[in-house]
């Protein structure tokens, strides 16, 4: 037998708070090797801990917040088309900003961009033509690491873009890798001829910003695991189709959120056995075809998978102030 430390005290706490019953966590405990005595001492201490019982009370006011989401999500869910991702064409900016961007909806707009030469010139042979030998940055290995989004700064790789679309070309649908926005920082130079094929989208858009949007390229099979962001974000959809799967931001006590913005479901099989509050989540599917701009608003979680070899930008500067994130400052200890 061997003594309960302090993190399976802190373990006992949080499944308390989780409301287990002491018997299953005792019985927990039992099967990792501990002393049933011991263990029922171990719980009662905790229950009577004014810690604890200080615990409680600010898990009681969390409660009372995930109520008022759920109210908040009643009155979302029984909208028109509340289940779905409206695509509108060329929508004017002041109906954008009031109905969508304020509103906290996502929507599909048509027609923003179709005046791109990047909407007729890119392809695999025109980024080899034009950036070919360039030093890009991918990721790399993602197939080996589960959590391969959260540890993406242990993935990178650099090769150059050529030897990146032989890959591309000569692979089947795989996730194993792909060039992302995490990579921006350095890849903005690399790609910088691409970027005279985009123009600005003044309607929505601050273009004097600095931000000129962040590029992802990969094969079909490419995924972005469930998670937020922290602005609201442009997906810019130039080749390929991707398919989106959207869960609203109300439904975030459903999405076990155990780490920053990430949640542990895995959108592509969601194991329902695994993550019954899922059951509880409302999944709004749509696929974004070439020339669409798919508005994520903050805080909605969204799971991305490439359809095809796609080439995405993504955009964050909106004409409306979008620094939301400056008040977060628990995601290190989520």
């Amino acid at each position: 037998m061997h003594s309960i430390d302090h993190n399976w005290q802190r373990w006992i706490a949080e499944n308390l708070l989780l409301d287990a019953t002491a018997e299953n966590i005792q019985a927990m405990l039992v099967a990792h090797g501990f002393d049933a005595q011991e263990a029922q001492r171990e719980i009662e201490a905790a229950l009577a801990s004014p810690y604890f019982q200080g615990g409680t009370r600010l898990r009681n006011r969390l409660r009372k917040r995930d109520w008022i989401l759920s109210v908040y999500r009643e009155q979302q869910r029984a909208r028109t088309n509340a289940g779905t991702v409206m695509r509108h064409e060329k929508l004017p900016r002041e109906v954008f900003f009031e109905e969508y961007y304020h509103q906290n909806r996502p929507v599909i707009i048509t027609g923003m961009f179709d005046d791109w030469p990047a909407r007729k010139k890119w392809s695999l042979d025109y980024f080899r033509a034009q950036c070919g030998t360039s030093d890009v940055e991918v990721q790399f290995g993602r197939d080996t690491d589960a959590s391969y989004e959260i540890n993406q700064m242990a993935l990178k790789r650099n090769m150059r873009l050529n030897e990146f679309i032989d890959l591309i070309e000569q692979s089947g649908p795989t996730n194993n890798f792909y060039l992302t926005a995490n990579n921006t920082l350095h890849n903005r130079l690399a790609l910088a001829p691409l970027w005279q094929d985009t123009l600005p989208i003044h309607e929505y858009l601050d273009t004097k910003s600095p931000d000129t949007g962040f590029f992802w390229l990969g094969p079909a099979g490419t995924r972005t695991p469930f998670h937020h962001d922290l602005t609201n974000n442009f997906m810019t959809q130039i080749v390929g189709r991707k398919r989106v799967t959207l869960v609203p931001l109300c439904d975030t006590p459903f999405m076990y959120n155990l780490t920053h913005c990430y949640s542990q479901v895995d959108g592509k099989a969601i194991d329902y056995n695994l993550f019954p509050d899922m059951r509880h989540a409302q999944l709004i599917e749509c696929t974004l075809q070439p020339g669409e701009l798919l508005f994520v608003p903050i805080g909605w979680w969204h799971y991305v998978e490439a359809l095809d070899t796609s080439v995405t930008i993504t955009y964050t500067n909106f004409l409306i102030p979008n620094v939301i994130h400056s008040q977060y400052t628990s995601y290190q200890d989520v």
